[in-house]
C-alpha cells in the first residue's frame, strides 16, 4: 500500500479507533521518512500505521476517530524504576523538593505544621543535601519551628532523614543507641545524635510512624496512578516493595482496578537469611500477580548508598574522607545471593550508585556463566559512576543499564554538592548515558519517583540537554554524556519494556503490539529538544483503552 509504513492486519479489520493527523515515532525515523500520521487500533492492539488514505480504509460505522492536531504518536512511557508506595504516601505530606535555601525549607515546615494541627506526626520529604552546604542537617533546626510533637523529613533520596527532638525520643535513640547494620546515626562531639540518619538507621524512625489505614493507602495510591496515567506513564517498575505490598495492589486490581500496569521488586536483604526469603518470595511471586496489569518476578537488592551521604561504594575515596563507603553485601555473599535467585528463575535489579558497587554487581553477573545475564534481564540501577574498565562490560553481559537522568540535575546545588565529594575524574564520569548507549548497552529510563518527579519530559530534557526545566546549567551539566531525543525516547518506551521482558508485546509501535500509547500535543521531534519542556499528554491509552484523555 503506498505510503504504508506497516501493512494492517485486514483480518482485524475495521479500527475501533482511528488516531489520525498525527506524525508517528518509531525508532530509527522509519515512520517519520514515510510519512506516517495514523495509528489503528482493534482489540486492544495496534492494527497498523500509515497515512490518511489508509484511515479511510480502516474507517467502520462504529470507528471514534481521534484527531492528534499534529502532535506525537508514540509509545506511552514506562517508568523503569519507582517506588510507588513511598511515592503515594508522598502526596500526603509536605514536599520540601527543590528548596535549596534553609530559612525557606524551616518556613514550609512551619505553615505545615500550622496546617496539620491534629497529625500525631509530622512527615515529609525532599530536602537536599545542597541546602544544608552538601551537609546534614540536624534536630535543633526542626526543633526550632516543631518542638511540641515528633518530626521526621526523609531526604529526596530517601538514603538519610532529619528527625526533630521528639522523633528522636518516640524512636528511643540516644548516645548509647548502636547504629545499626548497613546504618549509621550521625553524633556530634559529645555523642549525642543529632537528628541526622543515614541509610538504614533512617530506619529507627519508620518502625515508629503512624500505621497509614487501608482505606488511606487505597485512595492514595489510586490518585498515584491516575496521575502516571496523566503523564503518559503506562507502565510502572516498582522497585522497592514487600510481598505484603503485592498483596494490597493484587487487592485494589480486583476492586477497582489499575488503570496502569505495574511490575513490582521485591527487596532482598544481605542480613537476612538468604534461603529463607527466597522462599518466601517464591510462595508469594504467583499469589498477587495477575496476567497483563500486576506483575512480579523481579528482585532488587541495595549494594551501596549515595555519594552525597558518602555511602556509596566507591574504587577510590571521597575527595574529603578516606572512606570509600560502605558495600552491603560481601562479594562472594553477593555472588551467592545472585546465583540462587537466578537458578530459582528470578530477574534481579541491583541498586549501584558507586563506581565499585557497579564493578561488584556485573562481577556477580558474570560469574553465572555466559549468556546467563542476558538471559533473565538483570539489571544494574543508578549507575551514577562508572569505571572505564566497566564500561564495555554491559553489552558483552546483557545486562540492563536502568538509569534515572534527573537524578543528575536536580538543582544547581545539589549538583555541586555530588561533585565536590569525588575526585575530578570520578565525577567526570556522572551518569554516562551517551557512553552506555555507544558501548551497546540496552538503556531503560525511569524517574525512582519520589526522589524526583515523575515527569517524562523532565527526564528526557536532563537526558538529552543535561539540563533542568529552566535550562540550568547553561551549556548541560557533563554535555557530552547526552544523548540524542530518539533516543531517550527509545529508552523511555521500548527500553523500560525490554528491561521486564515485555518488548515484544509493547514499546512500540507496531502491527499487533499492544496499544499502550500517548499523543503528544506537539509534533516534538520536529520541533527539536528546546520544545522538551512544557509538552503535555493530551491522551494515554493502556490496551487501547483511555485512562487520560484532554482531546
Amino acid at each position: 500500500m503506498p505510503g504504508s509504513v506497516m501493512l494492517r492486519d485486514v483480518r482485524a479489520a475495521p479500527a475501533e479507533l482511528l488516531i489520525v493527523n498525527g506524525r508517528a515515532f518509531v525508532m530509527g525515523g522509519q515512520a517519520q521518512a514515510a510519512g506516517a500520521s495514523v495509528v489503528a487500533v482493534a482489540g486492544g492492539r495496534i492494527l497498523g500505521l500509515g497515512d490518511e488514505g489508509d484511515a479511510a480504509q480502516w474507517r467502520g460505522p462504529q470507528t471514534e476517530v481521534i484527531d492528534a492536531g499534529g502532535g506525537t504518536i508514540m509509545p506511552a512511557f514506562g517508568d523503569a524504576h519507582m517506588h510507588l508506595r513511598h511515592g503515594a504516601l508522598a502526596l500526603d505530606q509536605l514536599d520540601l523538593f527543590g528548596m535549596s535555601d534553609v530559612a525557606v525549607i524551616l518556613a514550609a515546615v512551619a505553615r505545615f505544621s500550622a496546617q496539620r494541627p491534629d497529625d500525631e506526626w509530622l512527615l515529609g520529604r525532599g530536602w537536599m543535601y545542597g541546602a544544608f552546604g552538601g551537609g546534614l542537617p540536624d534536630r535543633h533546626l526542626l526543633d526550632a519551628v516543631v518542638p511540641d510533637r515528633p518530626a521526621y523529613f526523609a531526604c529526596f533520596d530517601s538514603h538519610s532523614g532529619w528527625a526533630n527532638s521528639r522523633a528522636l525520643e518516640a524512636a528511643g535513640i540516644t548516645a548509647e543507641t548502636p547504629d545499626p547494620p548497613h546504618g549509621h546515626i550521625v553524633r556530634d562531639a559529645s555523642g549525642q545524635p543529632t537528628g541526622a540518619l543515614k541509610e538504614r538507621a533512617t530506619e529507627l524512625i519508620a518502625e515508629q510512624l503512624p500505621a497509614v489505614d487501608e482505606t488511606t493507602m487505597r485512595r492514595l495510591t489510586l490518585r498515584a496512578l491516575t496521575a502516571l496515567a496523566a503523564a503518559g506513564i503506562a507502565s510502572a517498575q516498582d522497585a522497592w516493595a514487600t510481598p505484603e505490598d503485592l498483596g494490597f495492589l493484587r487487592a485494589l486490581h480486583d476492586s477497582d482496578g489499575l488503570p496502569i500496569r505495574l511490575r513490582v521488586g521485591l527487596e532482598l536483604r544481605p542480613d537476612d537469611d538468604l534461603l529463607g526469603q527466597l522462599e518466601a518470595f517464591d510462595v508469594a511471586k504467583g499469589s498477587g500477580e495477575t496476567q497483563d496489569q500486576l506483575r512480579g518476578g523481579i528482585l532488587k537488592s541495595f549494594l551501596d548508598g549515595v555519594i552525597e551521604a558518602r555511602t556509596a561504594y566507591m574504587l577510590r575515596p571521597y575527595r574529603d574522607t578516606p572512606a570509600r563507603g560502605e558495600p552491603r553485601w560481601s562479594d562472594e555473599g553477593l555472588r551467592r545471593a545472585v546465583a540462587e535467585a537466578h537458578r530459582r528463575g528470578w530477574q534481579l535489579e541491583l541498586h549501584a550508585v558507586g563506581d565499585a558497587a557497579v564493578r561488584q554487581a556485573l562481577d556477580a553477573y558474570e560469574a553465572l556463566g555466559a549468556g546467563e545475564a542476558a538471559r533473565r534481564r538483570h539489571r544494574v540501577e543508578h549507575i551514577e559512576t562508572l569505571a572505564p574498565a566497566d564500561l564495555p562490560r554491559f553489552a558483552p553481559l546483557g545486562v540492563v543499564a536502568s538509569m534515572q537522568p534527573l537524578h543528575a540535575l536536580p538543582e544547581e546545588a545539589e549538583t555541586d554538592a555530588w561533585q565536590a565529594a569525588l575526585e575530578p575524574a570520578v565525577a567526570a564520569s556522572g551518569w554516562p548515558l551517551r557512553s552506555l548507549l555507544a558501548g551497546g548497552a540496552v538503556l531503560a529510563l525511569g524517574s525512582d519517583w519520589p526522589v524526583v518527579p515523575f515527569d517524562p519530559f523532565l527526564e528526557l530534557q536532563a537526558a538529552v540537554r543535561r539540563q533542568s526545566a529552566d535550562g540550568s546549567p547553561e551549556g548541560g551539566w557533563l554535555p557530552d554524556e547526552g544523548v540524542s531525543l530518539e533516543q531517550a525516547m527509545h529508552a523511555y518506551t521500548w527500553g523500560s519494556a525490554y528491561a521486564e521482558h515485555a518488548e515484544h508485546e509493547r514499546g512500540k509501535l507496531a502491527a499487533g503490539s499492544r496499544a499502550d500509547l500517548v499523543v503528544l500535543d506537539r509534533d516534538l521531534l520536529g520541533e527539536g529538544d528546546s520544545a522538551i519542556v512544557g509538552t503535555q499528554v493530551r491522551l494515554t491509552l493502556v490496551d487501547g483503552r483511555a485512562v487520560h484523555r484532554s482531546i
